[in-house]
């Protein structure tokens, strides 16, 4: 719905309201209309604030399983919840807001009660992104929306163009990830209100920062989940996922479950004023229709919220479908525009770690190899067999786009927290390879994604955590333990034993960000190297990025572990990048033409074709220069 724009005493103020089919929406009389998709039920009833739990207004049933209520007994802040079958109370599945938790009353929402300042914003360009990977919970002391809006001129002088939040949904308890949500459209209670959300993204917007929100359409999660009571049609047996029942895309029960989706995508987009959207494995995503849910929803995003500003969609995506991201540069495909590029991070991880377990395998023998084509081409896997798959094909030809559709990183809550310990790459990897790292991904064409922390050398972990009941948390526990079985170093029980207990406030409480290191001069000197390379990115790179296309870079690999990469911009100059990533000086690099744009360590040697021991060098050359 598009933004009404108001003027009070000269400052343009705007309400922003998605409307939705579903849920409780304040009408322009004053009502409130309520309305429950729950084709299994026979009745179903309001039960509104805290009154008798035995009374409830009853809903009048339509067509195709929908019931609806319109009052004028409830208004903004009334607290509601649905009665099935005149048995069990359950939330709203659309709430807005669940002040007491995923498996309390839901409160009734007027999104025109926030007025809205930054009425001149509309986006910046995706060429410019630079992404912040943040956990609201234990990115600052305070565990909120505020205490993000508290950080935002750290993170806006050191460089960065937009936060990514990981997923807000409200989940059952006061600690998770995000992935566990089970009500989509509520910010969770535990950071803060919908109001508080919508303040921190006006004060990033106001510091020229975007914010981008990581959203999970692949299912819901274990606890507070009560759709199967009254809508079970939610879900298919046809197809599984590493959760269960597949949520049902395929339309075999109507619009309702794929207008759920779409309609969270655009709201958040649209209530909440946000630039983008992050899908998380969309792989696990199971649709056989055509279009497919993701080609679905982007149209929505372009049509909509996408024809006003500038909306940035962006993949996490195993199968390297690449044909999902053409249509956010210029072609015909889905409409993404970018894709989390897993495949940059495992190749660099294994150069500087030699780790080789798990999907690390995939890389261990020709790692140099595959990150050149992924500074080149995009994905390394392109089609390849992929050995940890058990030799399953893997990815899509990717080259024909620009790098611009692949996002870079060295860290991210999957890569740190992922790991039994939640190590970072500083306490994996020898510091100097660490730069040596980030100056190639930070200086190279394709945009880079920071992890909260990763910019001053953060060294507290980042582990997983949760906050389910008492069962299922010890479900939880021992399934993590067991994951980890098949690795050499967890082969005895007594080594997976230590594996901090995902349950224990005590685990959330480690990862809790140290801003106090920053006090030390070891830290220090981490974030000036960052904000040094993001400085040089926006003030010499971003400029030229404009207009870049596929199949316009060249990669040559030098010895084993050293590569040599050109890419040609969008108005024509050339960026050139020498790299040796081992731990022997290595030659044959030759001299290119251009002005030096960086060198890690030390000073450059213009006239040497040699590189030391983890380096990088940068150059930028005018058009035509090689």
């Amino acid at each position: 719905m598009p933004a009404a724009l108001t003027r009070r005493d000269e400052v343009c103020v705007v309400q922003r309201r998605h409307r939705m089919p579903f849920g409780a929406e304040v009408r322009d009389d004053g009502q409130v209309r309520f309305r429950l998709w729950a084709p299994a039920a026979r009745e179903v009833g309001l039960c509104l604030n805290e009154g008798d739990p035995g009374e409830s207004l009853p809903m009048a049933r339509g067509a195709h399983g929908w019931f609806e209520l319109v009052t004028a007994n409830a208004g903004p802040g009334s607290r509601y919840r649905f009665r099935i079958d005149g048995d069990r109370c359950v939330p709203d599945p659309a709430s807005r807001f669940n002040p007491d938790g995923v498996h309390g009353a839901s409160e009734v929402i007027d999104p025109g009660a926030f007025d809205w300042q930054d009425g001149c914003w509309r986006g910046r360009a995706w060429e410019e992104a630079v992404i912040y990977e943040l956990h609201v919970g234990t990115f600052a002391a305070k565990g909120s929306f505020l205490g993000v809006e508290a950080r935002l001129d750290h993170l806006a002088d050191l460089g960065v163009s937009a936060i990514e939040l990981m997923p807000v949904a409200d989940f059952p308890g006061f600690r998770n990830w995000g992935y566990d949500g089970v009500l989509p459209f509520a910010p969770a209670h535990c950071y803060g209100r919908p109001e508080e959300l919508k303040r921190l993204v006006q004060s990033a917007h106001a510091r020229g920062l975007m914010v981008m929100l990581d959203v999970v359409y692949n299912h819901f999660g274990p606890e507070g989940n009560y759709l199967s009571l009254y809508a079970p049609q939610f879900f298919t047996e046809r197809h599984r996922t590493p959760w269960g029942a597949a949520i049902d895309f395929d339309a075999s029960e109507g619009r309702a479950v794929r207008d759920f989706f779409i309609h969270n995508a655009l709201y958040w987009l649209e209530e909440f004023h946000l630039d983008g959207l992050r899908l998380d494995a969309v792989h696990a995503i199971r649709d056989d229709s055509r279009p497919d849910i993701l080609e679905e929803l982007a149209q929505a995003v372009q049509c909509g919220p996408g024809c006003e500003r500038s909306i940035h969609l962006v993949l996490e995506n195993d199968d390297n479908a690449s044909r999902y991201l053409l249509n956010g540069h210029g072609g015909c495909g889905g409409g993404y525009r970018a894709q989390w590029n897993d495949d940059i991070h495992h190749a660099l991880h294994v150069l500087l770690t030699g780790e080789r377990d798990g999907y690390y395998r995939d890389y261990r023998d020709r790692p140099t190899r595959q990150l050149a084509r992924c500074l080149a081409e995009g994905f390394a896997f392109q089609g390849e067999p992929s050995p940890y798959r058990g030799g399953a094909l893997r990815g899509e030809p990717s080259g024909h786009l620009p790098p611009t559709a692949f996002v870079s990183l060295l860290q991210s809550h999957d890569q740190v927290g992922n790991r039994a310990f939640g190590e970072r790459i500083v306490a994996l990897a020898d510091p100097q390879a660490v730069r040596t790292a980030i100056v190639i991904l930070l200086l190279a064409p394709s945009p880079p994604l920071l992890f909260m922390g990763e910019e001053f050398g953060a060294t507290s972990p980042f582990l997983f955590f949760c906050d389910f009941d008492a069962a299922l948390a010890r479900a939880v526990t021992q399934g993590r333990r067991r994951e980890f079985a098949r690795f050499a170093r967890f082969a005895d029980p007594a080594d997976r034993e230590r594996i901090p207990d995902p349950a224990q406030e005590s685990t959330f409480a480690q990862s809790r960000l140290d801003w106090g290191c920053l006090r030390q001069s070891a830290h220090l000197e981490w974030l000036a190297l960052y904000r040094e390379l993001l400085h040089i990115r926006r003030d010499h790179i971003v400029p030229r990025l404009h207009g870049i296309r596929g199949e316009m870079a060249r990669a040559r690999i030098v010895g084993d572990r050293a590569l040599a990469v050109q890419w040609v911009l969008g108005d024509g100059s050339r960026l050139k990048l020498h790299a040796n990533l081992g731990n022997e000086w290595v030659d044959g690099f030759g001299q290119p033409k251009g002005e030096p744009l960086f060198a890690y360590p030390g000073q450059f040697a213009p006239d040497s074709g040699t590189r030391p021991p983890w380096s990088a060098v940068w150059w930028l050359g005018a058009a035509g220069e090689h």
